[in-house]
């Protein structure tokens, strides 16, 4: 976009995406028509971080931090990545977790400008029509949600919509994707959240959720809509319930170039984290036995991850799902249960019915404990005592999201094992000091993974996402875990490395659809270079 195209004065300023600020240049206040309208200093973008952060650093709670940096998104985008990249380990848990989980409860109270796409069942036959009112057109990723399953709190209805938008976020922080060929999408299919339809400020459509057929038709017509309005998008699945998750992935996956990051996102990064714990135990995967808390689609998505890895190590398909088993909130997945879910079945196995986790452990004896459960503290100090007897260097992830929703805490997890567990979770802990070293655990985040998986999907046009590109970004992502950082503690690279780690994985990604015939680009002789150069870089550009 040449000057002669841009708006002027006023209504640049108001432009979020071409708006400087302070850093427009004295010829472009000039050319612009913004003479008068800024002060008279230009700043540097440098200086105008060091302004942000200073003005963040000084509010009083994380939500205050966090409507600081969504209004800094309204109104100068740019600024506001730079911004995140340059100080990406501290931000990261203010605009994703644990912060946003506290957002979404609280968006409608919080609301200001409206951010994506909401769209409700009053839609249905003209979809199309609605997505073309996005005013870009060349999207490339799309995350949507339904909003009945955020995080660890449940159904958020269209509140949830802070998710999309904080996934999207770190989609071009992370990973370079350029915002402007990112799109949020809330399907606001009503809540069954009693306290939001009592809410006079809740945002979304005051009706019970909507399911069965009608929910379905409203799901394939938006999929079939991305398809024709948006031909090269991705489109991300995100926090659906369990009912609907694992059946909409099947659906769709073969169809259209989707995924869902609840169950494939978080396989692979936690067999990222599994794989450097073994590391520093010295054992194979096929060697391990898990116990997972949780039997929802994180917990099976992991150990069909893992499961996944086992046979690629020469375990048969029904001796890997033998290593993996699953405990919920009525007891241990058995054969005996008339309750079981056809994605649980596989895990469902011979064994007399428990309903203590305690005992379970003790009859398993497990080499890892995986907590995907959304219920705080049930790692408690039998529970991780009992680990550390049976282990030298017991495994124990306390993946569930938000902080206050965690299995255990960094300290509890150290505390209770003398120091020797390998412990990473779903959002930050302080470190831990503990026998006289400081331990830094590591965060199983997917923003290790589903970024890098993004930009290596849409980077070479690819028409499907497989099973094998989610195992590829774990042993990618497992190879950026230096001997220094398994010293420390921590099975996952520090965040401050996550766009290199993002390209690193996106590589092995786009390798793979190269590989697999997914590709509609022509292979290039150096993927990695090809990739990085489709990178956005959040740098102001010369108007005049």
């Amino acid at each position: 976009m040449n000057s002669a195209e841009l708006p002027r004065g006023i209504n640049l300023l108001h432009d979020p995406v071409l708006n400087k600020g302070t850093a427009f240049t004295r010829a472009e206040r000039k050319a612009l028509g913004l003479e008068g309208m800024l002060p008279d200093r230009v700043h540097t973008q440098d200086e105008q971080v060091m302004r942000v952060m200073g003005n963040y650093r000084r509010k009083n709670t994380d939500l205050e931090r966090y409507i600081h940096l969504i209004a800094l998104q309204d109104r100068n985008e740019t600024l506001f990545y730079r911004v995140l990249v340059d100080h990406i380990e501290e931000l990261l848990p203010i605009v994703y977790t644990p912060v946003v989980g506290q957002a979404c409860q609280e968006y409608g109270h919080i609301f200001r400008r409206p951010r994506g796409l909401f769209i409700s069942a009053d839609h249905k036959g003209h979809m199309r029509d609605i997505l073309r009112n996005w005013p870009y057109s060349d999207i490339l990723v799309i995350v949507v949600t339904d909003g009945e399953r955020i995080l660890g709190l449940g159904d958020q209805g269209a509140d949830g919509m802070g998710i999309p938008v904080g996934k999207l976020t770190l989609y071009t922080a992370c990973a370079g994707v350029n915002p402007l060929q990112c799109l949020p999408v809330t399907l606001d299919v009503g809540t069954d959240n009693q306290a939001l339809l009592n809410d006079p400020l809740y945002i979304g459509s005051r009706r019970e959720r909507i399911r069965g057929p009608e929910y379905d038709e409203i799901v394939d017509e938006f999929m079939e809509a991305c398809l024709e309005v948006f031909p090269d998008a991705l489109v991300q699945l995100e926090d659906f319930g369990g009912g609907n998750a694992f059946r909409l992935l099947e659906r769709y996956r073969d169809k259209y170039c989707t995924f869902d990051d609840d169950i494939q996102g978080t396989g692979s990064v936690a067999l990222a984290g599994v794989m450097s714990a073994l590391r520093m135990t010295k054992s194979r995967m096929s060697d391990q036995k898990f116990l997972f808390l949780g039997a929802g689609q994180a917990g099976i998505g992991i150990a069909d991850t893992l499961v996944a890895c086992m046979v690629k190590e020469g375990l048969s398909l029904e001796e890997a799902r033998g290593r993996c088993w699953h405990f919920d909130y009525r007891g241990m997945l058995s054969d005996q249960r008339t309750d079981i879910a056809v994605h649980q079945k596989p895990y469902a196995h011979k064994v007399d019915f428990e309903n203590n986790l305690l005992a379970a452990v003790k009859h398993l004896r497990p080499t890892g404990l995986i907590g995907v459960s959304g219920q705080p503290g049930l790692f408690n100090e039998a529970i991780l005592t009992e680990m550390a007897s049976i282990n030298e260097q017991p495994i124990i992830f306390a993946l569930s999201n938000p902080t206050s929703k965690a299995e255990c805490t960094a300290e509890s997890a150290y505390r209770f094992t003398d120091g020797r567990a390998i412990f990473a979770s779903g959002s930050p802990f302080c470190p831990v000091e503990i026998g006289g070293s400081l331990k830094v655990s590591g965060q199983c985040n997917n923003s290790y993974i589903f970024p890098g998986v993004g930009l290596g999907v849409v980077g070479t046009k690819a028409t499907r996402v497989v099973d094998e590109m989610f195992v590829a970004a774990a042993e990618a992502l497992a190879k950026e875990v230096t001997w220094e950082d398994l010293e420390k503690g921590s099975v996952f690279p520090p965040l401050t490395r996550i766009r290199d780690v993002s390209l690193t994985i996106a590589t092995a990604v786009a390798e793979m659809a190269f590989d697999m015939g997914l590709a509609r680009d022509e292979r290039p002789a150096d993927v990695r270079k090809y990739l990085q150069q489709q990178v956005y870089e959040p740098r102001y550009r010369d108007y005049v």
